[in-house]
């Protein structure tokens, strides 16, 4: 698929649907300055060229219960490439790590984990990360406050 250019109005369609995605087609018309259809086409053609690739609802991690984040460097035996790739289907189905990234440096992946309290991520470490294949090496750092939770992408890099 060709790659798609952006212009002022799909960045202001971006913006708006980034701060709140339950806008109706009608608001987000009105808030960028165009009509309805021509607005509601234009995000139909962001959707399917994968530029917006779902809508979600930002929950409070406090307010759910899951008052601790953990970020986790884990190291993976590297003797055969079998065992990140292993390592990286395992961990995509724990549901306490909410983000994973293969990073370089000290550690081979970097996890974004969340538990109830220091117990649960006891129960978490023991009980499911260091069973998973490959797992030689576990460094935690646990978030004290949050200063900056995920925000909306910047999108002032997009050409004009």
């Amino acid at each position: 698929m060709p790659k798609l250019t952006l212009d002022a109005i799909d960045r202001r369609i971006l913006r708006e649907l980034q701060e709140d995605a339950r806008l109706t087609n009608v608001e987000l018309a009105d808030r960028i300055g165009l009509s309805p259809s021509p607005c509601l086409r234009r995000v139909r053609i962001l959707e399917e060229a994968g530029i917006i690739a779902g809508y979600r609802a930002t929950l409070s991690r406090k307010n759910a219960g899951l008052g601790l984040t953990v970020f986790v460097g884990v190291k993976v035996e590297r003797h055969h490439d079998e065992e990140a790739t292993a390592f990286q289907r395992a961990v995509a189905d724990v549901p306490e790590v909410i983000a994973c990234y293969l990073v370089s440096g000290e550690h081979d992946f970097l996890l974004e984990v969340v538990v109830p309290d220091l117990e649960g991520y006891e129960q978490f470490l023991m009980g499911r990360l260091l069973r998973l294949p490959g797992v030689i090496d576990v460094r935690s750092n646990f978030a004290i406050r949050t200063v900056k939770s995920p925000a909306s992408l910047p999108l002032d890099h997009l050409p004009v």
